[in-house]
């Protein structure tokens, strides 16, 4: 019997991620994995447009997502492929973000895109999602992939079909968005692909201009977010750096768009927009004893020379101010959406653009993994 356990055990560990756990992980959260992998090849710059345009909707979108009255945590992957800038000896795929939960880096890689010729080998950086990237091994949670793109899906020196199998074994659905017509994305085997992928066939006009909607909450949701800002409390050798990104990133979002801010802004008061690494307040916010670990000289100016006590007050401070703000931009936020929906409920392009496209799809997978998806 000891035997046949070891050898159980040696099997299991070095079977590495092509087995999946079966049972429910007791007591901890479920988890939502996302992988978007963008064709940057010239025709592309209205896709990336409409990505950097509609990323906070898609976050806010998957914010809703519950698992037995419980919120998963989210975390985002970015490639680009088809880059003629990028190396023949990387099949032009690069991976611009690992699985993060830091969304402003996911909103940076993706400002910093841009586009040029190549090759685009949709296999391929399929492939290197599903192998090289942290995926979970466990059952319950949801592992999605996105590839956008358009060019004829069978390019490249790997076989989707193989490929898509490996990811189907790892229980990853995997959709395409094909940047053209319906018809033409069926012809060129992004309809076939989405099929072996267990996913959704999408086709979008990638150059069609982004709607956005106007409502009498947006100013007021938009100043709130500079309270917010305020109550971030950098630390560390790279804080003032990420502080730095967090106010850049609010400029990218508002230079899309006022609305593309505003979607930002809901993002930030969610449960999703956490900054560890660099903030203070998300730092201690579940463990005050991780202040400890703080060294003196990686404390902000106005920590120095303060007591445990005193600088514990002045960060829980800090989170008070900030939930009651999040809370009021929550609230907004659904008073916002409901507005949108009421003045677009007559349109009937629901998948026109690469946002839509994406959202439109997530409710059917949460229903495959019990998920419910609050409106």
């Amino acid at each position: 019997m000891r035997y046949f356990l070891l050898l159980a055990s040696f099997v299991f560990i070095f079977s590495g991620k092509s087995q999946l756990v079966n049972q429910a992980r007791q007591g901890q959260e479920k988890k939502v994995q996302v992988a978007i992998l963008f064709d940057t090849s010239n025709s592309m710059d209205g896709l990336i447009n409409q990505a950097r345009a509609r990323i906070w909707s898609i976050i806010n979108t998957l914010s809703k997502l519950e698992y037995q009255g419980v919120k998963p945590s989210l975390e985002i992957s970015l490639y680009e492929y088809g880059n003629s800038g990028l190396s023949e000896s990387t099949k032009f795929i690069r991976q611009l973000n690992g699985f993060t939960t830091d969304l402003d880096s996911i909103s940076s890689s993706l400002f910093a895109l841009s586009t040029n010729g190549g090759k685009e080998y949709c296999g391929s950086v399929i492939s290197e999602a599903t192998k090289d990237l942290d995926w979970s091994e466990y059952t319950e949670d949801i592992r999605l992939i996105y590839i956008a793109g358009n060019e004829p899906f069978d390019q490249g020196p790997d076989d989707y079909k193989n490929v898509l199998k490996y990811a189907q074994d790892r229980d990853i659905f995997v959709s395409t968005i094909y940047c053209g017509p319906y018809e033409k994305g069926v012809e060129e085997l992004w309809l076939s692909a989405a099929e072996k992928g267990r996913g959704k066939y999408l086709n979008i006009d990638s150059d069609k201009k982004i709607k956005h909607i106007s409502t009498p909450y947006d100013d007021t949701i938009r100043k709130l977010n500079t309270k917010l800002n305020g109550t971030y409390v950098s630390y560390g050798s790279h804080g003032k750096a990420k502080k730095s990104m967090q106010m850049k990133e609010d400029e990218n979002a508002a230079d899309m768009a006022p609305s593309s801010a505003v979607e930002r802004t809901v993002s930030k008061s969610s449960g999703y927009y956490k900054n560890e690494s660099w903030d203070l307040v998300d730092r201690v916010g579940d463990d005050e004893s991780k202040l400890k670990d703080i060294k003196a000289d990686q404390l902000p100016e106005e920590l120095q020379g303060k007591s445990d006590k005193e600088k514990m007050a002045y960060l829980k401070l800090k989170a008070l101010e900030r939930k009651a703000i999040q809370d009021k931009i929550q609230s907004l936020g659904e008073k916002r959406a409901d507005f949108i929906k009421e003045k677009s409920s007559e349109e009937t392009d629901e998948d026109d653009d690469f946002g839509k496209a994406v959202e439109s799809s997530i409710k059917s997978f949460a229903l495959a993994k019990n998920y419910v998806l609050n409106n």
